[in-house]
């Protein structure tokens, strides 16, 4: 059995500049709402052709689906949509996109999670995840999640966890995958 884990492609929406907490906010829902922009590398075109294809309901992952050429999504559903980033409704200043996800993201780590989801209940649902893709696997034998940077991580830590042979990431950059075998 093999689990593909593909990280969508380049958002149009430019996580960039100085944002106060209102304007990191309205970016981050433009971003979950976002399509992609380019194209992936011609190798992945043909490479999982014969995969069933699972992606997220964000359209940043049906629409990098589509433009491998997957003319049918077979499954899409919430439970693989990446963790949004938790945010502060207010604040006096503009901090750089950069400082605030960092700052953000670590303070998730440590269980912030206000207008959002917490660490802990990500890596929950990257478990549910991870067992659907499996699953999905023993029914298909070859699956494509369409996926995120973070949750696919999450969703790569479970699977190795259950004996999965895999790398620990499956790719931080646009487009890239790790591939899952259980023997």
């Amino acid at each position: 059995m093999e689990i593909i884990l593909l990280r969508h492609g380049k958002p149009e929406v430019e996580l960039s500049g100085w944002k106060s907490a209102e304007e990191f906010k309205q970016l981050a829902s433009a971003y979950a709402q976002s399509g992609i922009q380019g194209h992936p590398p011609s190798s992945i075109f043909e490479k999982f052709k014969s995969h069933y294809v699972v992606c997220s309901n964000l359209n940043r992952s049906v629409k990098s689906a589509n433009i491998i050429g997957y003319k049918e999504i077979h499954l899409e559903d919430k439970i693989f949509s990446e963790s949004e980033i938790p945010h502060h409704d207010r604040s006096i200043i503009k901090i750089p996109m950069t400082i605030w996800l960092v700052y953000l993201r670590l303070r998730w780590l440590f269980g912030f999670s206000k207008n959002g989801e917490s660490f802990l209940e990500a890596n929950k649902r990257a478990e549910l995840a991870a067992n659907k893709l499996i699953n999905l696997a023993e029914e298909n034998e070859k699956v494509i999640l369409v996926g995120h940077g973070l949750m696919n991580r999450l969703i790569a830590r479970q699977l190795r966890l259950q004996n999965w042979n895999g790398p620990t990431s499956p790719g931080k950059r646009y487009w890239e995958y790790g591939n899952y075998i259980f023997q």
